[in-house]
């Protein structure tokens, strides 16, 4: 959703109608999370994806006919074995999609919402999709205010208030409530989708293997940081465009930075007057990821140091050293995919093993 709506918020500036299919639900093996959007423009043009191609051509025509009448809808979609030419998920899972149409008139608070993604200020939107409510209304919360309605003051309320606790989280998902907002039922079902901030990328060390790993964090959708205390290192020309480039001294610049349980920290330094207080004081912080660069020899000194230095077991064990997975990378392109791998691996508690000698649903629930 966040790709596309540089080109929903052309066409509603434009004041041009369009429809907006979004992922409410997944079960099983499904090709998209919630939050993966497709929408239809005039002309019928189509950007984004919904199922990667399974569903979409049903979806399109549903789309069509939403913003024709203006209405709401929700489709279910899932593995049709009993028709091979039906729409249905080839993967065995099931995905449900709310199909609305979009315009100045029906949803006011659309075009303030796309702002916020773009400016990177947080914003969740709440949708009702099921349930004795206007199907496809729209509320957007802010962390200080709320715009538009989801019917009912109540339900407005309760929504606001559990939207807030979803964006502070980054967290995107289905939730329930009675008609006039009380959690203890179940019959009105809202989709809660959060736009936080993008995940942040700290990579340590303006070494050649960092430009090519901020280059993939860029592409992953993490906002990137290289910082070295060299300056000769450390020069914008030497990184992709939109990365940010520090001169300080990594433990120094991270003591002075917020991280969070989404943050990923990439050690490259690779040398322990760098290595050994950075790694102090990131492995006592919050972090999704925390890995360092180096051979297993260079790992163990590095640990024994941080033993020295007082850290536990515990927060030893967050550390992922040598960094990456073994794809037998040699060049830094290659490295950095390495080190991507374990991040994707880690965030979803994928295995690193080939998908052909796996078991399991190819597409993991999130842990």
């Amino acid at each position: 959703m966040r790709d596309i709506l540089p080109v929903l918020k052309g066409w509603y500036s434009a004041g041009a109608p369009f429809g907006l299919a979004t992922v409410v639900a997944v079960a099983g093996s499904a090709p998209r999370e919630p939050g993966a959007a497709m929408a239809v423009g005039p002309g019928d043009e189509v950007v984004g994806s919904v199922s990667g191609g399974c569903v979409e051509a049903a979806v399109f025509e549903r789309v069509k006919e939403a913003v024709a009448d203006g209405s709401a809808r929700l489709l279910v979609f899932g593995y049709a074995d009993e028709d091979a030419f039906a729409a249905g998920l080839t993967c065995g899972g099931e995905i449900s999609v709310l199909v609305r149409a979009v315009s100045p008139r029906l949803d006011p608070s659309f075009g303030a919402v796309a702002e916020s993604v773009a400016a990177g200020e947080p914003v969740a939107v709440a949708t009702v999709v099921d349930g004795p409510a206007p199907h496809g209304a729209a509320l957007a919360v802010w962390p200080d205010r709320a715009r538009g309605s989801l019917g009912a003051e109540g339900l407005d309320a309760a929504v606001a208030a559990d939207a807030r606790g979803e964006l502070a989280a980054g967290a995107t998902r289905m939730r329930h409530y009675g008609p006039r907002g009380r959690r203890r039922e179940d019959a009105v079902s809202v989709f809660v989708h959060s736009f936080a901030p993008p995940p942040r990328m700290l990579v340590f060390g303006a070494v050649d293997y960092a430009a090519a790993v901020a280059r993939i964090g860029d592409f992953l959708g993490y906002r990137v940081t290289v910082c070295d205390a060299r300056p000769a290192f450390a020069t914008p020309r030497r990184f992709p465009p939109g990365v940010d480039v520090v001169v300080d001294w990594p433990h120094r610049y991270l003591g002075g930075t917020d991280t969070d349980a989404r943050t990923v920290i990439c050690v490259l330094t690779h040398d322990p007057k760098f290595d050994v207080p950075l790694l102090e004081a990131a492995l006592r912080r919050p972090a999704a990821y925390i890995g360092a660069m180096g051979s297993r020899r260079t790992h163990d000194e590095r640990r024994a140091r941080l033993v020295a230095a007082g850290l536990t077991e515990g927060e030893l064990s967050r550390l992922r050293s040598p960094i990456g997975l073994d794809l037998g990378a040699r060049t830094p392109e290659e490295v950095a995919v390495s080190v991507a791998a374990e991040i994707v691996a880690l965030r979803w508690g994928g295995s690193g093993a080939p998908l052909a000698l796996a078991r399991g649903p190819v597409h993991r629930s999130r842990p």
